[in-house]
């Protein structure tokens, strides 16, 4: 009997331990998680102001800085369609250091690096930094994801 119960007792820690997995989302979900960050990258090196929004949700917040908080699809791209006037955007890192899945949401933090290039000819110079963002499954989306929120801290 006690070996039964040491057995029960070792099956209830290890599920216990692996439930970790639940929070990585099918392996359709990372991949259309992993084609959206793609998406965006491409948009944003093509100057493609409404492909962008595509991977946006109507009620998208970002806050890329502290005095740079915005609201709605509609403002950020505007903002970009700004940003993207005067430069040309190349993300040269975007290395994914956690994932989270749980449902028809996905919370993705990660290190980057944007080569920004002023189309006025002044010298090219990186900006790098880490962001937070909140995606949720999105019908309207090319891979079924939108983004819905962003924090961005600047490398200092």
């Amino acid at each position: 009997m006690k070996i039964i119960s040491c057995w029960f007792i070792i099956i209830i820690i290890t599920s216990g331990c692996s439930s970790n997995k639940n929070y990585l989302g099918s392996a359709r979900d990372r991949a259309d998680l992993e084609k959206t960050n793609d998406g965006i990258h491409k948009a944003f090196q093509n100057g493609d102001v409404p492909a962008i929004e595509s991977y946006h949700h109507p009620n998208v917040i970002k806050a890329f800085s502290y005095n740079n908080y915005l609201f709605g699809r509609d403002t950020v791209a505007s903002g970009f369609t700004e940003t993207l006037k005067a430069n040309k955007l190349e993300f040269v890192e975007n290395k994914v250091e956690n994932t989270l899945i749980q449902g028809k949401t996905a919370v993705q933090q990660c290190l980057f690096t944007i080569k920004i290039t002023p189309k006025n000819g002044d010298k090219p110079f990186l900006y790098k930094g880490r962001s937070i963002v909140v995606y949720v499954r999105y019908k309207k989306s090319p891979t079924g994801w939108a983004s819905i929120r962003e924090v961005v801290q600047n490398d200092p």
